[in-house]
């Protein structure tokens, strides 16, 4: 599937901790490949970011490990 049908067809999902009204809101959803795609919810018009497996890994890990 093109990279931009599955992100047209995507289930995002919201993050927990994006709180309800107006606040930092962003949305990831799973692509093939292992890849994953970012995007603001907020302002839709910017595109998602797309990183590849192994980064999004890293990325998940130094979250969990207090890197950022």
């Amino acid at each position: 599937m093109e990279q931009n049908a599955e992100l047209t067809q995507a289930i995002w999902k919201k993050s927990s901790h994006s709180g309800g009204s107006g606040g930092n809101c962003v949305e990831v959803v799973g692509l093939t490949g292992g890849r994953r795609a970012v995007r603001d919810s907020k302002d839709l018009t910017v595109p998602a970011l797309v990183v590849e497996a192994g980064a999004w890994v890293a990325f998940v890990e130094g979250v969990r490990n207090d890197k950022f």
